[in-house]
C-alpha cells in the first residue's frame, strides 16, 4: 500500500491495484503549487464533505480520469449535475465492498455546504479495509465519543486525522481520537494551509511523542509505503 500526500487533506492511497484519492484540494492551495493535478488519474475519489477546501479539483480530475466518486447522496447528486456520471452514494453507517477493498462511512462532527451555499448533507469520515490493513480517514471533525465505536468493530492500523485546530480537532484532541479508535499511528492533515490553521510542527511532534503516538507529517508530494 502506497500513500502520497498532495496537501491539506488530500491523500492518494494505492491499494488492491487501484488508486483512491481523498478530498482533492490542490490547484487553489499555494502550498501545493508543485503538484500537476492533470497527472492524477485515480480510480476512485472519496469525499468527506462539501466544503471548497475538500472538493475543489473533483471536476477537473474526473474529466482526466473518469474516477468513481464515493460520497454522501447530496454530494454525489450535486456533482452528477456537473457531469460526473460515475458515482456511488452512501450515508452514515453504510458499507460497500469493491474489488480493491471495503469502505464504511462513519460520522464526523463538522459543517458541510457547497461553494454555492447549498446543502451538502452530513460530513463524514471513512473506514477503509484493503490488503489486510484497516485505516480511518477522519475528514474534518471534532473529537467525538462515536470514535470509540470504530475500535469496537475494527482494528485500525493507522488514521488520517486533522490537527490544525480552529475548524477541526487540534493535536491534543487528535491524540485522544487515536486512543478512541485504537491506533498509535497518525497521519496529520488539515494544517498550515491557511493562517487560521498554522501549527508549530516541532511542538505537535513533541506532544505526540510524549503521548506515545507516532505522528507523521508529510511533505507535499511525498510517498511512503506501508
Amino acid at each position: 500500500m502506497q500513500i502520497t500526500y498532495y496537501g491539506h487533506s488530500c491523500f492518494l492511497v494505492e491499494t488492491g491495484g487501484k488508486k483512491v484519492l481523498f478530498d482533492p484540494f490542490i490547484t487553489p492551495n499555494v502550498l501545493a503549487k508543485s503538484v500537476d493535478v492533470d497527472t492524477l488519474k485515480p480510480d476512485f475519489i472519496l469525499l468527506s464533505h462539501g466544503h471548497q477546501d475538500h472538493i475543489a479539483d473533483v471536476e477537473r480530475i474526473y474529466q482526466n480520469s473518469k474516477a468513481f466518486l464515493v460520497s454522501n447522496f447530496e454530494i454525489c447528486t450535486w456533482f452528477n449535475k456537473k457531469g460526473v456520471e460515475n458515482y456511488h452514494p452512501m450515508n452514515m453507517g453504510g458499507s460497500m465492498e469493491w474489488s480493491w477493498g471495503s469502505v464504511k462511512m462513519v460520522s464526523a462532527i463538522h459543517s458541510s455546504s457547497f461553494p454555492d451555499g447549498s446543502y451538502a448533507g452530513n460530513p463524514s469520515g471513512f473506514v477503509v479495509q484493503s490488503e489486510g490493513k484497516t485505516f480511518y480517514y477522519a475528514g474534518d471533525t471534532a473529537l467525538t465519543l462515536d470514535m470509540k465505536l470504530i475500535a469496537e468493530e475494527f482494528k485500525i492500523d493507522f488514521a488520517f486525522m486533522p490537527i490544525g485546530d480552529n475548524f477541526t480537532m487540534g493535536i491534543k484532541d487528535a491524540l485522544k481520537a487515536a486512543d478512541f479508535v485504537g491506533t498509535k499511528k497518525i497521519f496529520g492533515m488539515h494544517y498550515d494551509t491557511f493562517p487560521y490553521i498554522k501549527i508549530e510542527q516541532n511542538d505537535v511532534h513533541e506532544v505526540a511523542a510524549k503521548a506515545g503516538k507516532e505522528l507523521k507529517l508529510f511533505e507535499i508530494g511525498e510517498t511512503i509505503t506501508i
